[in-house]
């Protein structure tokens, strides 16, 4: 993540609630942002996960921005919340990350090889 996303965020776990999130502020996609060639849009991915790792199950909840044009405007500050369990005594996890996309004939398509899409773990709560 780090590679190609150089904007400030906060990932919080609020255990009590069950809410996970990334903030991220103000930031100029254009200035912040490491594209790979060809890419002309982009998307950020958050994921909040909570495992059981006894039972061997987890509850996944995602949310992902528009896409977004990789240029010299300022994006407005965002916050993406993912819900699991609320007061959950297992592990939580939170996600961030990056996909990248080109925009041709009116269409977003993912790069050809996805290899510049990245995702990192940026928080773990280890439970109660």
């Amino acid at each position: 993540m780090a590679v190609h996303f150089f904007a400030p965020f906060t990932p919080t776990i609020d255990r009590p609630s069950g809410n996970i999130s990334v903030d991220v502020p103000d930031y100029i996609p254009g200035n912040m942002i490491g594209a790979p060639q060809g890419a002309t849009h982009f998307r950020l991915i958050a994921a909040g996960v909570e495992v059981d790792f006894e039972a061997g199950s987890y509850v996944v909840t995602t949310s992902v921005t528009p896409e977004v044009v990789i240029g010299p405007q300022t994006e407005a500050a965002l916050t993406l919340t993912n819900a699991v369990t609320p007061a959950s005594t297992k592990p939580l996890f939170a996600a961030f990350g990056i996909e990248f996309l080109q925009f041709v004939n009116g269409a977003y398509y993912p790069l050809k090889n996805g290899v510049y899409n990245a995702l990192a773990l940026v928080s773990v709560d280890g439970g109660v």
